[in-house]
């Protein structure tokens, strides 16, 4: 596979949320409420696929309030929640967005995520990713779920079609 020609194409870059966005922990009080963290330059590394046109959309297991408020913030509209059976929402993403899943990027961490990689043109893991997720991606990042590896992934296929320079121009009015 030439995942060169791959990032050229995609037009969709598609999450999961625990050990993709986050580092994979939930923490829980007394009172029931739920902290995870998201890391800052992930989030940057999603406005600045946003800012080159490429639509970014969420598609996760557990439904969470936390991911609601912040896929807000980050003005992420194409959410899916509470999908035990990806393939589902990863179909409703793909027809909502108007994306052939080959041009689709889909990062996941865990067994829930095996399902897509054959659907989707390039498929991806954070580096921590469980072993049997690693065996089967199409491309492994350098980082940590919940600590770059988004970014990582971002920065690769703004690079890639050459956007990456006029992004980071557009937000910051600076050169790299």
């Amino acid at each position: 596979m030439n995942t060169a020609s791959i990032l050229k194409d995609i037009k969709l870059v598609v999450l999961d949320v625990d050990g993709v966005l986050t580092d994979g922990s939930i923490y829980t009080s007394g009172n029931g409420e739920l902290f995870k963290g998201f890391y800052v330059r992930d989030g940057l590394g999603i406005k600045f696929l946003q800012d080159a046109g490429i639509q970014v959309a969420i598609c996760t297991g557990r439904t969470s309030a936390i991911v609601r408020e912040r896929t807000a913030e980050l003005g992420i509209t194409l959410v899916m929640q509470g999908e035990k059976d990806k393939r589902e929402g990863f179909a409703r993403i793909c027809e909502t967005a108007g994306v052939n899943p080959k041009n689709v990027a889909y990062m996941g961490d865990d067994i829930p995520d095996l399902c897509l990689f054959p659907l989707v043109g390039l498929s991806c893991a954070p580096k921590d990713a469980q072993p049997i997720v690693l065996e089967k991606v199409n491309w492994v990042s350098k980082f940590n779920g919940g600590r770059g590896a988004v970014r990582e992934l971002a920065e690769l296929i703004l690079q890639k079609q050459g956007k990456f320079e006029q992004v980071v121009q557009k937000r910051f009015k600076t050169e790299i």
